[in-house]
């Protein structure tokens, strides 16, 4: 085979290799999907977030603060737990890592890429409510991702609000892959 034609072959390959890796991790959300991951404790956002009245940063106290919007500290839950509804399985189970200060293994739920950065506290900070991204969380028993959290989804939404007085958006590409 000649050179050519094995640089070409090469190419080729790349190129395909590098596609099938966007193309599948462009595609790992579900789209349309309303279940999210089991979780190793059931929390429920409809009832706390919703029946309760909670507002999200009762919980999520770094999406004002940082770029995290943060999982809360069991210290968080347990200031309520500890007395309310104690007696029941999964607020026993909470007690229970609460007891042996273990971290409580939470899966997951929203995805970005790696090479994507997201700041949540910029975003709250413009007034952009927790719904907007995450759907009707004070409606869902389990969270699930609502939007697809797509680069072409983002872009639209930093379009629509370029020219906010406010808070304008930008389409600098440094803002989210840094």
């Amino acid at each position: 085979m000649s050179m050519k034609r094995l640089a070409a072959a090469a190419l080729v390959f790349s190129a395909l290799a590098c596609a099938s890796m966007g193309f599948t991790q462009s595609f790992s959300v579900e789209l349309g999907a309303t279940r999210g991951p089991v979780q190793p404790i059931p929390f429920s956002h409809k009832t706390h977030a919703g029946k309760l009245n909670m507002a999200c940063r009762y919980c999520h106290y770094g999406a004002w603060k940082s770029p995290w919007a943060n999982i809360p500290a069991m210290s968080t839950c347990m200031g309520c737990h500890k007395i309310a509804v104690a007696d029941r399985p999964n607020i026993q189970k909470l007690t229970g890592y609460w007891d042996r200060g273990e971290r409580i293994p939470w899966v997951k739920v929203h995805y970005l890429p790696d090479h994507v950065k997201f700041n949540h506290k910029r975003h709250v900070l413009a007034g952009f409510p927790c719904q907007q991204c995450h759907g009707p969380v004070q409606n869902m028993d389990v969270v699930y991702q609502y939007s697809s959290l797509k680069m072409g989804w983002c872009v639209s939404c930093h379009r629509k609000y370029l020219n906010d007085p406010t808070h304008p958006a930008t389409m600098d590409c440094l803002v989210c892959h840094h």
